[in-house]
């Protein structure tokens, strides 16, 4: 009996996660790199990994590029990426959850589920199937979030230290880890006391955090890049140049309904009156701590999950808005739902009711998900990039194809390592694309995605081929690029509908 409780135990959460697995990888073969910087870091990786390190700081995330490396040194399919990609963020939501359910002692079929509920999140979903640092950097959060609570229950210097290292590693994974740096100092001045701050402990902490910075600038003046380069990056954040072209400048835009809106049209409506409900049950321990003690006792996990994705919420509503915004929040999220409804079941319900009853309402929104994955990502594939490609071997043998392409790189992971893609951001750039022995431009549907400068003298020509590309279509797509549009969360969703087409893909001839 004992030997079958254990087994359950193991199964049925392996069994949520490999689900989870085939969710995420489901189609994943039919689909191209989905945006510009997914197949930027694709080319970069491969530079990497052939000792090219002219772009190791592309994005300030060089411990990206160097992870998947080794990668490309056995293969340059793009699909190998993206696949490992998608695993590294379903791992990373596995461990989440495994020490969510060690904390709260929860239940083989509960961590099941809420392994089934946090894994079909769509966006989660979406943002797994790209190649970009969000899954390593949900990877790095997960550390840092159990290595600082750790830290908070158990304070001990080298406990602070090993947060420090997470901390270090995912600032070097991508720069958008510079957003949990004051939800860390917020914590700390209220649950951290004075540990960090004494001056040998603010020491070690401070040079565990610039070691990446100094190792990893000196790989890359090694291999010719300016030591500066990488804090290079941080100054650009701060002080953008140039309008890009969307014609968008600066980083700052209030609008603190962005994010509800789309948690509201594209999450389960299971969040919302889970959160409620935790926010409930924890009314009573956020008012014993209003008191004038300082510093406030450790926080429970819940309360701490709480801070985290509140704190993510309202600082991102400052910020220029996309979905991937809240990246880091959402599995919080989803677990904090989840447990609301939970201990509301638990204090409202029979105890031979309640446990079948909060399954077969997260099973219920779990399905739900399902329903909103197909309609928003499956549906909107297969890639029609490999047929482009094709045309363009077929016509130009033997020699290699040179393409400019409409502010996208989509068709070149279908290309040859020969043949040559040149992004153009205005029709201006036609002349210097023929300069440069252009022999076609691919009029590829993302400038309107980025609500670009129209190429009108190009749309007014018949095409000599045209395919139809569903991804650059999709609402969710739009709404990852609002951040570099500028546009709010309603005009975005206006552009998608503005923007349908039956092609997506027009091929032409560049004449000289």
């Amino acid at each position: 009996m004992r030997l079958s409780f254990r087994l359950s135990a193991f199964w049925l959460p392996l069994l949520a996660l490999l689900a989870v697995v085939a969710v995420r990888l489901h189609g994943l073969g039919q689909v191209a790199l989905p945006d510009y910087d997914s197949v930027r870091n694709w080319q970069i990786v491969q530079e990497v990994a052939h000792g090219n390190l002219r772009n190791l700081f592309h994005h300030g995330s060089p411990g990206f590029s160097l992870l998947y490396a080794p990668v490309a040194w056995l293969t340059s399919d793009y699909h190998v990426f993206q696949g490992l990609n998608a695993l590294v963020a379903v791992a990373a939501l596995g461990w989440l959850v495994q020490w969510v359910a060690r904390e709260w002692r929860l239940t083989a079929p509960e961590t099941a589920v809420l392994l089934l509920f946090t894994g079909t999140s769509v966006f989660l979903t979406f943002s797994g199937r790209d190649f970009t640092m969000g899954s390593w950097s949900l990877l790095m959060f997960v550390g840092l979030l159990r290595a600082h609570y750790r830290r908070l229950q158990q304070p001990s210097a080298a406990a602070l230290l090993w947060a420090a290292v997470w901390l270090a590693a995912g600032l070097s994974i991508n720069y958008k880890f510079l957003l949990t740096l004051p939800i860390l100092l917020v914590l700390e001045l209220l649950y951290g006391g004075r540990l960090l701050w004494q001056w040998r402990n603010l020491g070690r902490v401070l040079l565990v955090l610039a070691a990446p910075y100094v190792l990893l600038g000196a790989l890359g003046a090694a291999g010719g890049v300016p030591w500066y380069r990488w804090p290079a990056v941080y100054y650009n954040l701060v002080f953008p140049g140039a309008q890009n072209a969307a014609g968008r400048t600066g980083h700052l835009r209030f609008d603190g309904l962005y994010y509800l809106r789309f948690l509201r049209d594209f999450e389960s409506p299971v969040l919302g009156p889970g959160m409620a409900a935790g926010l409930w049950l924890l009314r009573r321990r956020l008012g014993q701590l209003a008191g004038p003690r300082w510093p406030w006792p450790a926080p429970g996990l819940a309360l701490y999950l709480a801070v985290w994705a509140g704190c993510f919420l309202v600082g991102m509503s400052l910020l220029l808005k996309a979905p991937r915004g809240l990246l880091l929040a959402y599995p919080l999220l989803y677990v904090l739902a989840f447990l609301g409804l939970r201990e509301l079941l638990r204090r409202w319900a029979r105890p031979a009711v309640g446990p079948g009853l909060l399954a077969a309402v997260v099973l219920l929104a779990v399905a739900f998900n399902l329903f909103r994955i197909q309609r928003e990502i499956y549906a909107y594939a297969p890639t029609r990039y490999g047929q482009v490609a094709a045309w363009l071997q077929q016509q130009q043998q033997p020699g290699p194809v040179r393409v400019a392409s409409t502010l996208s790189l989509g068709v070149a992971p279908f290309l040859a390592a020969a043949d040559t893609v040149s992004v153009i951001v205005k029709e201006a750039d036609l002349t210097q694309a023929r300069r440069q022995g252009m022999q076609y431009v691919l009029l590829d549907a993302a400038w309107r995605v980025v609500n670009a400068t129209a190429f009108d003298s190009l749309r007014r020509q018949p095409p000599l081929a045209a395919w139809p590309e569903p991804l650059l279509t999709a609402p969710l797509l739009f709404l990852e690029h609002s951040e570099y549009t500028g546009l709010g969360y309603e005009e975005t969703l206006q552009l998608q509908r503005a923007a349908q087409d039956s092609a997506q893909l027009r091929l032409y001839r560049l004449q000289p």
